[in-house]
């Protein structure tokens, strides 16, 4: 079996409503969806870098550069037998792990499918804590919640998300709109699973925003300091009883066992577009496991095509927390997979269990939102 054709696609998905995070508005999501097709199996993956270089210094310019000059020929180079080996493949391109990512999810989607196991099935057989782990049928999710106009607006946005079924809520805070945004929630739901995400917004000179945030019972407070900090932030968590979550300073196995073993944080939030791909999430999964630091993925307003793998991922054991896994409608009035995924009235989201990312793109949809298109053949 061997892959003989990969297509990129660049798409630009409308958001129902503008997300504000301390990077900015955004109003449409562009990312690079990947296909590859061999021995009549179709593989799907997301490379979840953006327009700028805001969240990382990727950008889809640059992934699709990286993916058509360096990432694509590896493959039509080398005989690949698992979605695993491919990282290592890769190893010889340095960074660029959107890039990465995007590609090696298509290949774990291709060979789930030519085994016929579930991506859910796929990383469980892959992760090293519990050998006899069974997967859930269901995870419990989150929402995450943009910068509001006010802390009433911000309220009533809460109560909606909580009316549709989201026990656990993320609301992003930047300076000047932090303390006042977390006081009014915790006032008016005193038992909600809240957690705060600054997006590398502050310094260490701020410690004393994130202790005033101490006295209302966080889950945890997501990359406070520079986005390549381990340093600040062990002495930022020292200062606090709350929990730190790292995200933007976490991009390999090594990483995470560093911030670990230094006490930069408590909490992991995995993106497998940030660390590389799933093979890279797992083993800081099991990482983590093994020094009973929690885990939960992180979201990219990715498609349908990137939720389903990111679903998969966060039913492996370590994923004590819930993630940024919302319903596509919280983001899109139309997805382009289906059926499309959706939160039950108990926060819950179904786990894909057919073949492979377990749902199936729709063309018409994708087809859609394609601006651009590049397809690749081996020689």
């Amino acid at each position: 079996m061997r892959i003989e054709r990969i297509e990129l696609r660049l798409v630009q998905m409308p958001l129902i409503a503008p997300f504000e995070t301390s990077f900015g508005v955004e109003t449409i999501e562009e990312h690079i969806i990947v296909r590859v097709d061999g021995d009549g199996i179709t593989g799907w993956g997301e490379c979840v870098a953006s327009e700028g270089p805001w969240y990382s210094y990727e950008t889809n310019q640059t992934a699709w550069h990286v993916l058509r000059d360096f990432l694509i020929p590896l493959v039509w180079q080398n005989e690949l037998h698992a979605a695993s080996e491919f990282p290592q493949l890769a190893a010889r391109v340095r960074g660029h792990r959107m890039a990465k990512a995007g590609l090696e999810s298509a290949l774990w989607d291709w060979f789930a499918k030519a085994q016929n196991k579930s991506l859910a099935q796929m990383f469980n057989a892959l992760q090293t804590t519990q050998r006899d782990y069974v997967l859930p049928e269901r995870i419990t999710v989150g929402v995450s919640v943009g910068l509001q106009a006010t802390p009433n607006a911000l309220v009533e946005q809460v109560r909606a998300y909580r009316q549709e079924g989201y026990t656990r809520i993320k609301i992003k805070i930047k300076p000047g709109h932090d303390v006042e945004l977390v006081r009014a929630l915790r006032a008016e739901f005193p038992t909600l699973r809240l957690q705060v995400d600054a997006n590398s917004a502050y310094r260490l000179r701020d410690a004393d925003i994130f202790r005033a945030m101490d006295d209302y019972n966080l889950l945890l407070i997501e990359q406070p300091l520079s986005n390549d900090d381990i340093f600040q932030h062990i002495k930022l968590q020292r200062e606090l009883q709350t929990a730190l979550c790292l995200d933007e300073s976490i991009h390999s196995v090594d990483d995470a066992e560093a911030a670990l073993e230094l006490g930069a944080c408590r909490i992991i939030n995995i993106k497998p577009g940030r660390v590389g791909g799933y093979t890279e999430a797992v083993k800081i999964h099991d990482l983590a496991a093994a020094r009973n630091a929690p885990v939960w993925c992180g979201g990219m307003l990715e498609s349908g095509i990137g939720r389903a793998g990111n679903v998969a991922l966060a039913s492996l054991p370590n994923f004590k927390l819930p993630g940024d896994l919302s319903a596509s409608r919280r983001y899109y009035r139309q997805d382009i997979v289906e059926p499309e995924f959706e939160v039950d009235a108990e926060g819950k989201m179904r786990v894909p269990s057919g073949p492979g990312i377990g749902v199936e793109v729709s063309q018409k949809n994708l087809d859609a939102v394609t601006v651009s298109t590049q397809v690749f053949k081996r020689k």
